[in-house]
């Protein structure tokens, strides 16, 4: 069935100001230091790039690109196709991500970067799912709740598409 465009659920506006609190807080925890932003692509680059904009203290961003073989209720294998360029041993790091579900793909991350030995580590997150979650997971900086339905924009997609979309709406398909 195709899909469509369905009702705006978080608007551009929102957006904007939900990550300037969020750039806030992280300037306010990380003075004096220079946290590593660890970008998990392709959806939280636009979430990443904007909230390295918002936070007033020096940032090092950092891409990191996985791939998981399974549904989102089950735990499923977890592939790194591109890992990190920078050594996080005794730094700050902030992974941001986009969305969490269930839990296990950020789990499982959390878990491998763990063991590089941060000084810290931390989570932002754009959205959350937590009527789905199955993992639980320390996440420091939150942007919205979400309900369970299919949403995409801001750096969300259904086949690699709508990810360039300002706001945050539902995907419905047509009949």
């Amino acid at each position: 069935m195709p899909e469509k465009i369905g009702e705006i659920i978080i608007t551009e506006a929102d957006i904007k100001t939900k990550i300037k609190e969020i750039g806030n807080a992280i300037s306010k925890d990380y003075h004096g230091k220079e946290p590593i932003l660890i970008c998990v692509l392709k959806g939280a680059v636009i979430f990443a790039t904007d909230l390295m904009r918002a936070i007033s203290i020096p940032v090092v961003l950092d891409f990191l690109s996985i791939s998981t073989y399974a549904e989102r209720s089950e735990a499923g294998a977890v592939r790194i196709i591109k890992d990190l360029d920078v050594d996080i041993t005794k730094r700050d790091v902030i992974v941001v991500e986009d969305i969490i579900d269930t839990g296990f793909t950020l789990g499982y991350l959390l878990r491998i970067l763990k063991a590089r030995n941060p000084a810290s580590l931390k989570v932002a997150v754009l959205l959350d799912r937590p009527s789905l979650r199955i993992v639980e997971l320390p996440v420091a900086y939150k942007g919205f709740e979400i309900s369970d339905e299919f949403v995409v924009g801001y750096g969300l997609d259904y086949n690699q598409r709508y990810r360039n979309l300002p706001y945050i709406c539902l995907l419905t398909s047509t009949k």
